[in-house]
């Protein structure tokens, strides 16, 4: 399993400080660890799962990897599932050939 949390230390919801579960395998394994530790559908956002800092010792306990949080979107990136926020569509522009 190629999952990892950062520790929570983002303020949210609720007065509590929150982490990111990420996977650097698949979207796949990300879903079915954030399903085993309870976490709603709802806390995913683009690229990563918003987990509740109730929920950090669970996660470990599951098998996810603690990591820094620039870690996070080193592997993200590394893995090719860094979903940027407003990010624009590529768009091929023509070269002077017309190719």
């Amino acid at each position: 399993m190629s999952v990892f949390i950062d520790p929570p230390a983002w303020p949210g919801p609720r007065g509590l400080l929150w982490s990111h579960l990420i996977s650097d395998a698949s979207y796949a394994e990300l879903h079915a660890f954030a399903r085993a530790l309870g976490v709603s559908e709802r806390a995913f956002e683009r690229d990563h799962y918003d987990v509740p800092e109730t929920l950090y010792s669970r996660a470990l306990h599951l098998g996810a990897a603690p990591v820094p949080a620039r870690t996070i979107v080193a592997r993200l990136h590394a893995a090719g599932l860094r979903r940027r926020k407003n990010a624009q569509p590529r768009v091929a522009i023509p070269g002077p050939d017309g190719n």
